[in-house]
């Protein structure tokens, strides 16, 4: 088991250490390098917390240290720290993505406000990202999977970002937003719904570099605990998002 543990490497541990919490009271913390890079093994694997392998340690430290960092905020505050939430950047991309819930995530007080609702592909959670035109994703957030894709996209665009263009697929197709993005000077990159009488002209050969945000969601379920929900907290679940986003594409 030891030969397929991951490790953070030198310059992956250059970067995260210094966005780590200090001075705070309590005993003192376990080596944080092996126990993050714990995390990040069962995150990647997708295993129960209680088959987190040996050499990181107590399984309890591992997922107490995860749980607790998720809850206050920790992995959210290191994710936007490294990406910088209010970067301007020339294009962005938005879409979502199913993620099909396990039975064990079901069961926490007010399933839809942990983010999990019904869909067509039954109990889901949808994931909201805005990247950039290189695929690196800068606002991630979650709601259940029965939330409209236009919800999701409000709430990205009003955390600050304000890229030049945005590139979508025809389920953004809504006045309501064209109207917020004509408001903020960004120019819509949508293709018009098939069902338009009068349908929006948009660049064609812009639309074609959406297909970042595409391989962004692959990538990122390859993270085995993301590509399946098994937390019964929202906030759980998106600190792992977070925590693998910042990762793949923020720290190597």
């Amino acid at each position: 088991m030891a030969k397929q543990a991951y490790w953070l490497s030198d310059a992956e541990w250059q970067r995260i250490e210094p966005l780590l919490p200090r001075g705070r009271r309590g005993a003192h913390r376990v080596d944080d390098r092996r126990v993050i890079s714990g995390i990040v093994h069962m995150l990647r694997c997708g295993a129960r917390w209680r088959d987190c392998p040996e050499v990181y340690g107590p399984y309890t430290t591992i997922y107490n240290r995860f749980n607790r960092w998720s809850r206050q905020g920790i992995w959210t505050d290191i994710f936007y720290a490294l990406t910088g939430s209010t970067g301007m950047y020339r294009s962005a991309s938005i879409d979502s993505t199913y993620i099909k819930a396990h039975r064990s995530a079901a069961g926490a007080k007010g399933a839809f406000n942990n983010a999990i609702g019904r869909s067509r592909g039954g109990q889901t959670t949808k994931i909201h990202a805005l990247t950039d035109d290189t695929g690196r994703p800068h606002a991630l957030l979650i709601t259940a999977g029965n939330v409209h894709d236009l919800d999701g996209a409000r709430s990205l665009l009003a955390m600050g970002h304000q890229p030049k263009r945005l590139l979508a697929d025809r389920a953004y197709d809504a006045r309501s937003l064209r109207e917020v993005l004509a408001a903020r000077r960004i120019k819509a990159v949508i293709p018009p719904n098939p069902t338009r009488k009068h349908p929006h002209r948009y660049d064609k050969t812009a639309y074609k570099g959406r297909n970042v945000i595409e391989r962004m969601f692959c990538r990122l379920k390859d993270f085995r605990r993301i590509a399946t929900r098994y937390d019964k907290r929202a906030d759980i679940f998106l600190s792992a998002i977070l925590l693998a986003a910042a990762l793949t594409w923020w720290i190597n």
